[in-house]
């Protein structure tokens, strides 16, 4: 059926009556997408007893989604503000749908990581056009509430993926087992695609540039070079030229960023974008690490099924809860110092957990004295995403929406591939968690003293 265009060029005044509907739909794409992030973790264990897995190809499983993720975003949220949002949500939702059943589907791990790399090229397709929609239906106050609602989704679906992981897993419906975690998809992805027909408007930048496909590849293979040496390291022997192919990743990404061609330097002469990416990876890679090593953890030296391992995680979310509400008033009055704060407690939290598991016995009620500093942890998460999105977004200008929540998002899954690949290679060497976690605690010192540098609030729109 025919859509009403929306423009965000400067001057246009629209207001899509059902806005609100359309963010229903574009979220519940957006949640799918990120709880997949972490959907995968909990089921791990299973899946490479399942397929013989060794231990660098599960963490291809997480790695693979991330980058395929981080490569595609730039360019697709560029593509988006030139030829309209709406076809292209459309098409990456489908391809979504299709990319989960070929995971469900797989037959050996190398199938596996292909079909979960198309998977992230699918979901980078659609979920910069769920940020650049909000963008172009939503002005003023809405528009900052529309973003916080996107930041706790974002921030729960993790908690969400890992629950919903164990839950199905153990379930063994259709005696599928793991493979569920990727098929529940399907039906999701086919009944958000009606929707979205029907609910969503077609939203667009009044832009006459090429997106750059050059140069979204150079930053595509730069992101590959240097997760890759650090996700096999371990398997080649750490060889000379395993460095220096993570040297010339990072001159490749660096060079794509000096250019501007893929990603607009513009964006980058905003302090608070610029400290915000920085704060976006490194809590995602601090995150992205933790679970992966806890969801290890708790299955192989601690006996916990599954389910019980979601289940343990709900303690995080809980912990998201309580603060989540209270996030976006308390940002309006003191700024910065909210998400800082967040992270502080979520490094505080992770701490605590750390300690519980160095101390726990080999049984599974061992593992519930970690659940306070769970609750700690999730309860700076809520503290620090919430906020961070519509700080950092608010300051982009609106010609380059689309643009600036592909970096935005590209950085966070840049960094959940970071954290897979650096703290669950420390892991692997030895199973140590001493080796490991430590990362995750730089991570979070770090995300914490660079929060201070954002604005003190929101910035306020420019054209």
């Amino acid at each position: 059926m025919p859509s009403l265009t929306v423009s965000s060029a400067p001057g246009a005044d629209t207001a899509h009556p059902r806005r609100w509907a359309a963010a229903a739909v574009l979220m519940t794409a957006a949640l799918m997408d990120l709880v997949d992030v972490t959907i995968v973790n909990v089921a791990l264990p299973s899946l490479g007893q399942g397929l013989g897995a060794s231990d660098s190809a599960l963490q291809w499983t997480v790695s693979a989604y991330l980058l395929g993720f981080a490569a595609t975003l730039v360019v697709a949220g560029r593509l988006g503000d030139r030829y309209g949002r709406r076809p292209l949500f459309l098409a990456g939702t489908a391809a979504f749908g299709l990319a989960s059943l070929a995971c469900g589907l797989a037959q050996t791990p190398g199938q596996l990581i292909a079909a979960r790399a198309v998977q992230g090229v699918a979901a980078a397709v659609l979920m910069p056009q769920v940020l650049g929609s909000f963008h172009s239906l939503f002005r003023g106050r809405e528009r900052g509430k529309v973003f916080g609602m996107y930041g706790a989704v974002a921030g729960f679906a993790s908690a969400l993926g890992l629950l919903l992981g164990g839950i199905l897993t153990d379930a063994d419906l259709f005696g599928l087992g793991w493979r569920t975690v990727f098929l529940v998809n399907v039906p999701v992805a086919a009944l958000t695609l009606a929707a979205a027909v029907v609910l969503v408007p077609s939203t667009r930048e009044r832009s006459t540039t090429r997106p750059p496909v050059l140069g979204s590849l150079v930053l595509a293979a730069g992101l590959v070079a240097v997760v890759l040496p650090l996700v096999q390291g371990g398997e080649w022997g750490w060889p000379l030229w395993g460095w220096g192919l993570l040297a010339a990743g990072v001159l490749a990404v660096t060079g794509v960023a000096a250019r501007g061609a893929v990603i607009p330097r513009r964006l980058f002469t905003v302090p608070a974008f610029s400290l915000g990416l920085a704060v976006q990876l490194l809590f995602a890679l601090g995150m992205q690490g933790f679970f992966l090593v806890l969801a290890l953890w708790l299955q192989g030296g601690q006996g916990y099924t599954p389910t019980q391992a979601g289940v343990l995680m709900v303690a995080f979310s809980a912990g998201g809860f309580l603060t989540a509400p209270a996030a976006e008033p308390l940002a309006v009055k003191l700024g910065r110092y909210v998400p800082a704060a967040g992270a502080v407690l979520m490094g505080a939290g992770y701490g605590w957990v750390w300690y519980a598991m160095e101390h726990a016995s080999p049984h599974a009620t061992a593992a519930w004295p970690l659940v306070p500093g769970l609750v700690v942890a999730g309860a700076g998460l809520g503290l620090l995403v919430v906020p961070l999105v519509n700080i950092v977004l608010s300051a982009a200008p609106a010609a380059l929406a689309g643009g600036a929540s592909g970096v935005f998002s590209t950085a966070q899954q840049f960094g959940g591939a970071l954290g897979a690949a650096v703290v669950g290679t420390a892991y692997f060497a030895d199973l140590s968690l001493a080796a490991a976690l430590p990362w995750v605690l730089g991570a979070y010192a770090l995300t914490a003293l660079l929060s201070l540098g954002l604005p003190r609030t929101a910035v306020p729109e420019t054209p």
